[in-house]
């Protein structure tokens, strides 16, 4: 069983019937065909040290895709912010991981825009 992490904690996966594309994390995102079509990205991450997927999203969102962007697999709360930043609108863990690292570790690290200090840089914030 997977748990779906968004800005609000731990939510029930309402994308069920979604037509998704499963992306892995060497995926080469300039090659894909973003039709409109696709209603959801998941691209895995097989373990937390393998960042590849956060350049995936990054250069999704900058082709255009504009639709549910999920990165799936062993991505730690920590790295939340930074998913969200690249793109991500949710990730989507392991029941173990999710017992190892609960809902409250993940909702500390929410508040992703905050903490962005590009954003302060270019006065957006």
């Amino acid at each position: 069983m997977s748990i779906l992490v968004n800005d609000t904690g731990f939510v029930p996966d309402d994308a069920a019937g979604d037509i998704a594309l499963d992306l892995p994390s060497d995926a080469d995102p300039s090659t894909l065909d973003l039709s409109d079509t696709i209603q959801m990205i998941r691209v895995d991450f097989p373990n937390f040290a393998d960042g590849r997927g956060f350049s995936i999203a990054r250069q999704l969102r900058l082709r255009g895709y504009s639709g549910r962007l999920r990165a799936s697999g062993h991505v730690i709360a920590d790295q939340y912010a930074m998913a969200r930043r690249a793109g991500f609108d949710e990730v989507e863990i392991s029941a173990d991981l999710a017992a190892r690292q609960p809902e409250a570790d993940w909702l500390a690290r929410a508040h992703w825009q905050e903490g962005d200090y590009q954003a302060r840089l270019r006065g957006v914030i």
